[in-house]
């Protein structure tokens, strides 16, 4: 496998240039860049006439990662050509969130034939049930699968975001990259770091995505309480106050909540993925140090025991928005921390998020996430 990576900066012009991806002859690449790159009509036209034989894949963010650090109002391409390993990339119309796990099953169905060993999958970061999505890949792949990847972001205004694949740029596709071969190498970790706060309080109505009450009162009133001054800046601020998920016996499912949106009308709260109506809600907040360990966490359970001796690798690395915010200029120490323990010959690539797809820490089953430091390891055999 050989890698090659560089950032781009200002507007698309014809002074872009990409001299050390073009020179791999790269197969796929993979885009990660701000929303407002994304919004340039003349976007896609130059990263193609740069990389005419490429297929292109990815996604608008709320930070750009690569091996330099966290970039913003950039174009992070990381070009990859495989030695004998293969790929495709599929794409799936999510007309509404009521149609997400239909889109994950269209994009499974696309994807099913041997030999496929992961799916990295990216989807819209407003306007998606992200557990919805890949409930729908695991009802056509299976549990055993390994699905990763994100949700776009869009700097944490949870508005409008897009994703990059066979229809170009879209805000209304989520795509997939399937993965096949016996020679990949492929893990993942995912860790997040925050801990609880405040009393644990009971779901007591919700549907899917949307939580109405807690303890039988409107979910926006106790959480606008628990938030105090943070109240005023309501979604944006919920980044920094996620949900701890637990069971109806109050112990935890290993998954957070973000809060991507509220209704004043019927004081609800829109969260990343859906909600166990049985279950109980926490608040969680963190501090960077924790932040920090939690990335160290997901590197170790990404980095293979057996990677290969030779070659390079590549290290995708989805973290969420929120982590962003709380870690402000320190944010880079996450990503340093992942770069330490995987080594030069590994290049990292990836974006901060709306949500964060991955098996859970020492977990196999796929799941959304929100507020973790998601990890994809991906190396071939020589």
């Amino acid at each position: 496998m050989k890698i090659a990576q560089e950032i781009l900066y200002g507007t698309p012009g014809t002074e872009w240039k990409l001299d050390a991806v073009s020179a791999i002859s790269p197969q796929l690449v993979l885009v990660f860049a701000s929303i407002s790159h994304f919004e340039n009509p003349d976007f896609l036209a130059h990263l193609r006439r740069l990389l005419p034989d490429a297929q292109l894949l990815g996604c608008s963010t709320a930070g750009e990662i690569s091996a330099q650090g966290v970039s913003t109002q950039t174009v992070v391409v990381t070009g990859i050509r495989f030695n004998s390993a293969q790929f495709q990339i599929v794409s799936a119309t999510l007309s509404g969130m009521e149609y997400s796990e239909q889109a994950g099953r269209t994009l499974a169905a696309q994807l099913s034939r041997d030999g496929l060993r992961a799916v990295s999958v990216f989807g819209q970061g407003v306007g998606i049930n992200g557990s919805a999505l890949i409930d729908g890949i695991v009802a056509e792949l299976g549990q055993a699968l390994p699905v990763t990847g994100g949700l776009a972001g869009d700097n944490g205004s949870f508005s409008r975001t897009y994703t990059l694949g066979p229809a170009g740029v879209s805000d209304n596709q989520v795509v997939a990259l399937g993965l096949y071969g016996k020679n990949l190498t492929f893990t993942h970790g995912s860790y997040g770091g925050w801990r609880p706060f405040g009393p644990v309080r009971k779901v007591t109505r919700c549907e899917d995505n949307i939580l109405y009450e807690l303890d039988g009162a409107p979910a926006l009133d106790i959480y606008k309480k628990y938030l105090g001054d943070y109240a005023a800046d309501l979604p944006g601020s919920g980044l920094l106050f996620p949900f701890e998920m637990l069971s109806h016996l109050r112990e935890s499912l290993g998954q957070i909540r973000t809060i991507l949106g509220i209704n004043e009308q019927d004081g609800s709260l829109i969260l990343a993925g859906s909600i166990n109506p049985d279950g109980y809600l926490r608040l969680m907040h963190a501090q960077t140090n924790e932040l920090v360990d939690g990335a160290e966490t997901a590197a170790s359970a990404a980095l293979p025991k057996d990677a290969p001796e030779t070659g390079q690798a590549l290290a995708m690395l989805v973290s969420c928005v929120g982590r962003k915010l709380v870690m402000g200029g320190r944010v880079d120490e996450e990503v340093e921390v992942v770069q330490d323990l995987m080594g030069s010959q590994t290049v990292i690539c990836g974006f901060y998020s709306n949500g964060e797809i991955c098996p859970g820490y020492q977990l196999q089953v796929c799941s959304l996430h929100n507020q973790t430091m998601t990890i994809s390891y991906m190396a071939e055999d020589m």
